[in-house]
């Protein structure tokens, strides 16, 4: 008897075994077919920690907890607006200035900034503190190495001759500067960086600098670079996984802004080839400038993009003007 009722317990524990093996083997084989939605994000240039956001998205698990599978794409050889536009990828990096001629033509360019990687512009002159340049009006009698931008010039222009100074006094020497600690230790005596690469590689690399940050120099020129654009049609067909994606983005940025040394360790691991000590440098100087003085990381303050782009129109450097609120959208972040 006891035999008996020991057969029936068994036969009933492998019955429930068999069932629960069923029952997990059936939601693996459902969760096995639900792919995540594939979206793609080109950079701008080869990555930096103006990248780190993204970087540590993927790493940490955020775009899948999301629900997507997120391509990080290369820089392709023209330019990254252009495929966006043409909608060969949904999302890219770019910048307020860059972006402003597709705005201001007869055939605007179908995408629009929905963030902004950094609060506040962060570009400007630097130039070894032996020259003297520690004002704009000082930059005349030097040379500056120009990539011969209309916006370029006219926003150096600018801060020289509210300064005081002679713009036609700067000698303009042609040169697409790759390395800045190099460039100041020849010829030329000053360039335009994005401090948050190439100003702090000049402290890593031991030079004392002076730098003009263009922010300081009026409203109109504290514009939004690096930006997150998306291609319109993509935008108005699939608005809520745009706020996914965002979102997802946020929260790596906002890791990188608690974490910085950990956001850093992120970004190696994905691009082993970049020098430790400037990427984790770097890391530490952008912390505060995510987000600076705002709650919301993204956010776009309507009155500076439109300041911007209302002076562009009235220096002539654009061909038609562009309307406010035009180019940019908040309606995708989270908060």
């Amino acid at each position: 008897m006891i035999k008996k009722k020991l057969s029936i317990l068994l036969l009933a524990a492998l019955t429930l075994t068999a069932c629960a093996g069923k029952d997990t083997a059936d939601k693996s084989s459902v969760d096995a077919s639900v792919e995540n939605e594939k979206v793609r994000i080109v950079l701008d240039w080869t990555p930096n920690t103006n990248h780190t956001g993204l970087y540590v998205a993927q790493a940490n698990g955020y775009f899948d907890a999301a629900g997507l599978d997120v391509e990080i794409m290369q820089p392709p050889e023209g330019s990254t607006t252009s495929l966006i536009g043409a909608g060969g990828a949904e999302f890219g990096i770019s910048f307020q200035d860059t972006i402003a001629p597709t705005f201001a033509s007869d055939n605007p360019m179908p995408v629009t900034a929905v963030a902004t990687i950094i609060q506040h512009n962060t570009s400007g002159i630097i130039s070894l503190k032996d020259k003297g340049i520690d004002t704009p009006s000082k930059l005349a009698g030097h040379s500056y190495a120009t990539w011969d931008s209309p916006i370029e010039l006219a926003i150096i222009k600018k801060i020289v001759e509210d300064d005081g100074g002679k713009f036609d006094d700067i000698e303009l020497i042609p040169n697409t500067v790759t390395d800045v600690v190099t460039a100041l230790q020849t010829d030329i005596q000053s360039v335009w960086v994005y401090y948050a690469w190439d100003g702090i590689a000049t402290e890593v690399a031991g030079l004392e600098t002076n730098f003009l940050n263009f922010a300081d120099y009026g409203t109109e020129l504290d514009y939004y670079n690096p930006i997150i654009i998306a291609n319109n049609d993509y935008l108005k067909n699939n608005p809520e996984q745009a706020k996914k994606v965002l979102d997802a983005i946020k929260q790596g940025y906002e890791f990188a802004i608690e974490n910085p040394d950990e956001a850093a360790d992120i970004l190696l691991e994905a691009v082993p080839e970049l020098d430790e000590t400037l990427v984790k440098s770097s890391q530490n100087w952008l912390a505060d400038q995510y987000k600076a003085e705002v709650e919301q990381w993204g956010y776009i303050d309507p009155a500076r993009w439109d300041a911007f782009y209302a002076w562009l129109f009235e220096n002539g450097l654009i061909e038609k003007e562009i309307p406010a609120g035009t180019g940019f959208s908040n309606e995708f972040l989270t908060k």
